[in-house]
């Protein structure tokens, strides 16, 4: 029998990881967006050398009004500091060294806290792994997987890969996975993430009563 961990440690866990990157990245926690953002990592260093080009209001004012003048053939009006401009009411705040788009709204997080994710992820299992003493490579998903759907390799591999992508379809599809809207969306009561959540959980319980019960 598999010993996992106890429900309140994960709980914490999952607390602790969720308002700790709200409250120092200003942003909500989501592993989809972050995996999106790294596979296309050249497209977004890109947006980034661009932000970072124009941060100085002073620098982006000016590159509009140039550019302004260069299509319509005027010379550019006296350019507004955003600075003068009132905040709008609500607008939350965001950590030093961020980038807030007018709106209040933060830009995208920096590309390498994406891949940093990403890997910590990656470790953090490894860890959990090693530390439980039960590590060990394998090219299938147990006993268990076998028994439900099939022992042929061949085709486990061609499930595996079209679950795959029909997760990553959905999750696109919806705007977000279960990091996203679970445990971030429907803890502000969201109510597109509280209806994503209750989907996509609700079919996992129809498809495990239908390959335990049925199939």
């Amino acid at each position: 029998m598999t010993a996992y961990w106890p429900w309140w440690a994960g709980a914490v866990a999952l607390a602790v990881l969720t308002i700790g990157y709200a409250l120092a990245a200003g942003r909500s926690f989501g592993v989809s967006g972050a995996w999106e953002r790294v596979l296309h990592w050249r497209r977004e260093a890109e947006v980034e050398r661009t932000e970072a080009q124009f941060a100085d209001e002073r620098v982006l004012a000016a590159a509009l009004g140039a550019a302004t003048a260069e299509h319509f053939g005027t010379a550019p009006a006296a350019p507004v500091s955003v600075s003068t401009l009132p905040e709008p009411p609500g607008a939350a705040a965001v950590p030093d060294g961020a980038v807030r788009r007018r709106g209040g709204a933060p830009g995208p997080a920096p590309l390498v806290t994406q891949a940093v994710l990403l890997g910590s992820v990656f470790v953090g299992g490894l860890l959990a792994a090693l530390t439980s003493g039960r590590f060990r490579l394998r090219l299938d998903m147990g006993a268990g997987y076998r028994d439900v759907v099939t022992g042929n390799p061949v085709v486990m591999v061609v499930l595996l890969f079209v679950g795959g992508v029909l997760v990553g379809f959905g999750t696109r599809l919806a705007g977000g996975c279960t990091s996203g809207h679970g445990l971030n969306g429907c803890g502000r009561l969201s109510p597109a993430s509280l209806v994503a959540t209750a989907t996509f959980f609700g079919t996992g319980v129809v498809v495990s009563f239908l390959l335990w019960k049925v199939i």
